[in-house]
């Protein structure tokens, strides 16, 4: 079965490297992702993760900037095409790409193109699944393996399998469960796709929301939230953006937490303000309860528990985090 493989981070790669782990069964004969973008300190051009696994198994690779034939880089559409057409694809998997698939991709492969989706479709449309389910306080997610359409995440579903969410998953620790899990699940879709035996089944009607992509802004902490709506959002924003405040002039950010039932020795405490600082967290008063801060950082600084956070940074009760 000859496959085409698109995607870019580190969830892709790891659907590639199952891939790979067939042994032959499942042939890569072409690899999309997207163009090298400078990265780290130096901010040197940096390989995606899906083109560092593609060359290391010997793969070619094309990196288009669009794979519109009518866009802004038509010549790089126009290269990608005749490389496709060169691959002669039964199927094209599809895993956070980045790039818009437009019709004539999407009708290229005998079997069309199936995306590995981070969520349970039609919940978590778009960008974020796994950022937004963790913030949004769900119990559970998963993976959904789809086959791809013109809309957005709007495809039929042909595989899906649940996973729950703990309370204290961040999106890097739920990341890595549902990258493996999309692995595993999109070999068992390309063995049932060149069987004959898939049965799409068309997404539900109701219950659609979507994960709108993570903004750098979104990072700063309101403290008039409830404590458990800021605790989720530590957690959904763990890798990136990292949630911040700034405190006597120096932005900290949270990266974890907990929120729990004010402490009635606070009285009325204004949103923000340090309540006790403690070696085995940082108590800070909210708009309902209290955050817990157990992980933090200062800039330029690593992760610290909070004891060794607290030799380093002279935080008392009574000062205050900024809204």
């Amino acid at each position: 079965m000859r496959v085409v493989f698109a995607g870019t981070p580190e969830f892709a790669r790891s659907a590639l490297e199952a891939i790979a782990a067939t042994g032959g069964d499942l042939e890569v004969v072409l690899v999309l992702t997207q163009p090298d973008r400078p990265a780290g300190r130096g901010m040197k051009l940096q390989a995606s993760a899906v083109k560092q696994c593609a060359l290391a198994h010997g793969w070619p690779v094309a990196q288009p900037r669009s794979l519109r034939l009518d866009g802004k880089y038509p010549e790089d559409a126009a290269a990608a095409r005749d490389a496709l057409l060169a691959a002669r694809a039964d199927v094209m998997v599809v895993a956070a790409y980045g790039l818009i698939l437009p019709q004539w991709v999407l009708d290229m492969p005998r079997l069309g193109c199936l995306n590995i989706h981070a969520s349970l479709l039609p919940r978590w449309r778009g960008a974020a699944p796994i950022h937004r389910a963790i913030e949004a306080g769900d119990v559970e997610t998963g993976v959904t393996i789809m086959q791809m359409d013109a809309g957005l995440d709007t495809g039929d579903m042909l595989m899906e399998e649940r996973v729950a969410i703990a309370d204290d998953d961040s999106t890097a620790r739920l990341h890595d469960r549902l990258a493996e899990l999309g692995g595993r699940l999109i070999v068992e879709a390309l063995h049932a796709a060149r069987a004959g035996t898939l049965k799409p089944v068309p997404q539900p009607q109701g219950g659609v929301t979507y994960a709108h992509k993570i903004e750098k802004h979104e990072a700063k902490i309101d403290w008039t939230q409830p404590a458990a709506v800021i605790a989720r959002r530590v957690r959904a924003f763990d890798p990136f953006p990292g949630a911040s405040s700034v405190i006597d002039g120096e932005v900290v950010k949270l990266w974890a937490a907990r929120g729990e039932a004010q402490d009635p020795a606070a009285g009325n405490a204004m949103p923000g303000t340090v309540l006790d600082a403690a070696p085995s967290g940082i108590r800070v008063a909210t708009g309902e309860g209290q955050l817990i801060a157990t992980e933090l950082q200062r800039p330029g600084g690593k992760r610290l528990p909070a004891a060794d956070f607290l030799r380093g940074f002279d935080l008392k009760a009574g000062q205050v985090f900024e809204n």
